[in-house]
């Protein structure tokens, strides 16, 4: 992996760490939202991702906040959000931050 793949990644989770999750005051990275992230050699990034409830009445507009703050992102092709909930998201996932914030630690 070479230093600007190493960069684009950072600032893709930079990026990330900028949407919040509209219920909770935690970023979806630090809330454990963001299952999978993948960059390939043409800077296309594929995202998987959860909500913290499948029946999220605003799942599409944190998906679409998701896919256009990393499209904003210079060196950035494509972007493509994968909307799952197997495993089902859990307060396990959050980061220590995120658990210290919201009371869990």
């Amino acid at each position: 992996m070479g230093q600007d793949f190493l960069k684009l990644e950072s600032e893709v989770i930079k990026a990330l760490k900028e949407v919040y999750d509209p219920e909770i005051p935690v970023n979806v990275y630090d809330l454990g939202l963001i299952y999978d992230l993948n960059i390939d050699e043409d800077n296309n990034v594929e995202i998987t991702m959860t909500l913290t409830a499948p029946n999220c009445p605003i799942a599409d507009q944190v998906v679409q906040y998701v896919q256009q703050r990393v499209e904003q992102i210079e060196d950035v092709n494509k972007v493509a959000v994968n909307l799952v909930f197997d495993p089902p998201w859990n307060v396990d996932m959050m980061s220590d931050e995120a658990k210290l914030q919201l009371g869990y630690l």
